[in-house]
C-alpha cells in the first residue's frame, strides 16, 4: 500500500528548474503589485531593476583570471556591486575602550567597600569611646571579660 503524494511532488522538476520558476513567480507577483504604486516610486523601482540587470550581466560576463569560466559566488557579487572595502581591524584604543566601563565598575565597588569599612570602624570607635568615657559601675572593673577587653584595646 502506497501513500498518496502531493501533486507538487509527483512531477519532480529538475533542481535547476526550481529557482527559475520561483524567480518567475516572484517577478510576476511584484509586477502585479507595482501597478498600484505611485508614479515616482514606479520610476525609482524601474531604475533599480535596470541597475540590477546591468550588474547581473556584468557578473555573467566577468571572467576569472582571463579564463573563459565566469566568476561565481562572492567574486561575482563583488564585481557586480563594485569594489568592496577590506574589513578594518579597530585600533588598540577602540579595543581597550571596551574595558573602561569594567574598570570604572571595579573602582566604584572598591571605593564603596572602603567607605563602608571606614564607616563601620568609625561607628565602633564612637561606641567604644562612649563606653569608656561613661561612668562604670565598680562591678565592671572586677569583671574578667572587661579586663581582657581593656588589655586588648590598648596599643
Amino acid at each position: 500500500m502506497t501513500t498518496p503524494q502531493p501533486p507538487w511532488l509527483s512531477a519532480a522538476p529538475a533542481a535547476a528548474d526550481v529557482p527559475a520558476r520561483l524567480g518567475a513567480r516572484l517577478a510576476g507577483a511584484l509586477s502585479r503589485q507595482s501597478a498600484q504604486l505611485p508614479p515616482d516610486i514606479q520610476t525609482r523601482l524601474r531604475f533599480a531593476r535596470e541597475q540590477a540587470l546591468q550588474r547581473a550581466r556584468f557578473a555573467r560576463t566577468a571572467t576569472a583570471g582571463g579564463s573563459s569560466r565566469p566568476l561565481q559566488g562572492a567574486a561575482a557579487v563583488a564585481l557586480a556591486g563594485g569594489p568592496t572595502p577590506a574589513p578594518r581591524r579597530p585600533g588598540w584604543w577602540l579595543r581597550t575602550a571596551g574595558l573602561l566601563p569594567l574598570l570604572v565598575l571595579v573602582a566604584g565597588l572598591v571605593a564603596i567597600q572602603t567607605l563602608r569599612d571606614r564607616e563601620h570602624v568609625a561607628t565602633a570607635a564612637a561606641i567604644d569611646a562612649e563606653l569608656l568615657a561613661d561612668d562604670l559601675p565598680p562591678a565592671a572593673w572586677s569583671d574578667p571579660g572587661f579586663a581582657e577587653y581593656l588589655r586588648s584595646s590598648q596599643p
